[in-house]
């Protein structure tokens, strides 16, 4: 794994990087035992940053964090968290500097800490990123200690450029894979004129690129990819990219033709998102041990061809583009 500057705060990062939403809650059933196993394994690989949010399991995948971390002791990777999907409703009018204090102070709890090192704004209404009272507290709770620094994590693209325009934004988290392309066409030239960091996230879109899944597989109840394949529950282009499933598996047996010999597709996707300079991690998830040291190895792989990446820009033009590109 190679190690970039997060954008322009002090610190450098892995450019793979551990999601933990997995390990809290929404991917069906698993244990506490295996998040455990799956973040000690990204961590032994090197890993240097964490990616989670406090609804991710209403707080257990910050306190699972807290807890192996001071288990392990040494050095701490950068862990970044998210606040404001805890308001109900989930309007514009909550995200309160006291509202957000209040956040912030139960991630400090749940992680155990005297300062985050990155707090997220939770993919927030629209009308957050016109009130720059938001941003002004943030600026506040950054001077106050609580915060080393703030970013947001946005659904759409012109959202993450709205963001950009606030001087104390440091990072963008954005969804970014082989059938999200459309943040590689104008944002990743702003962010890098800003010298912003970009989380990619929902890398293998919610596992389809894994290339495991098929029509037959079965999600459980409380696995997103079964309750939210709509977007009942947030945003649709948080499960499979927002891609209908039927085309995103016909779109898998197009990708699978283009990978290597001896790598896996999971793989594959993930070192194509690495071919964007303008990325500074990405944050797949992992269940288990075997699937963290897997992801970690992605790095490895060699830089895709040419003639690699316009097939996939082909292929998302012609299969998936009409879903998604003018969506998000």
């Amino acid at each position: 794994m190679k190690h970039h500057a997060f954008g322009r705060m002090p610190v450098t990062v892995t450019n793979v990087g551990f999601g933990a939403w997995q390990i809290g809650g929404s991917w069906g059933d698993i244990s506490e035992a295996d998040g455990r196993a799956a973040l000690n394994a990204a961590l032994d690989a090197g890993m240097t940053f964490i990616d989670t949010a406090d609804v991710y399991g209403d707080g257990r995948s910050e306190k699972i964090i807290a807890d192996v971390l001071k288990t392990r002791g040494g050095k701490r990777p950068m862990v970044a968290t998210k606040a404001g999907r805890r308001l109900n409703p989930h309007v514009a009018e909550g995200y309160t500097k006291a509202n957000l204090e209040g956040f912030i102070d139960r991630s400090l709890e749940n992680l155990a800490v005297d300062s985050l090192d990155l707090v997220q704004l939770h993919c927030p209404p629209r009308e957050v990123f016109y009130q720059p009272e938001v941003f002004e507290g943030l600026d506040a709770l950054q001077k106050a200690g609580k915060i080393r620094g703030y970013g947001v994590s946005v659904e759409k693209v012109e959202d993450g450029l709205k963001a950009i325009e606030y001087p104390g934004v440091v990072s963008i988290q954005i969804i970014y894979n082989i059938f999200r392309q459309r943040p590689d066409h104008l944002f990743f030239q702003e962010a890098r004129r800003r010298n912003v960091a970009i989380i990619a996230r929902v890398p293998l879109a919610s596992g389809l690129l894994s290339g495991k899944i098929t029509g037959e597989t079965h999600f459980a109840s409380d696995d997103h990819r079964n309750f939210n394949r709509h977007g009942e529950a947030f945003d649709v282009g948080e499960t499979f990219a927002g891609v209908p499933f039927e085309v995103g598996l016909q779109a898998v047996e197009e990708v699978r033709k283009l990978v290597p010999t001896g790598a896996t597709m999971a793989a594959f996707a993930l070192r194509w998102i690495l071919m964007a300079d303008a990325v500074t991690v990405v944050i797949p998830g992992a269940r288990n041990g075997e699937q963290a040291r897997a992801n970690a190895a992605a790095a490895d792989l060699a830089p895709l061809s040419a003639d690699v990446m316009a097939a996939t820009r082909e292929l998302y033009e012609r299969l998936i583009a009409p879903h998604v590109h003018q969506r998000w």
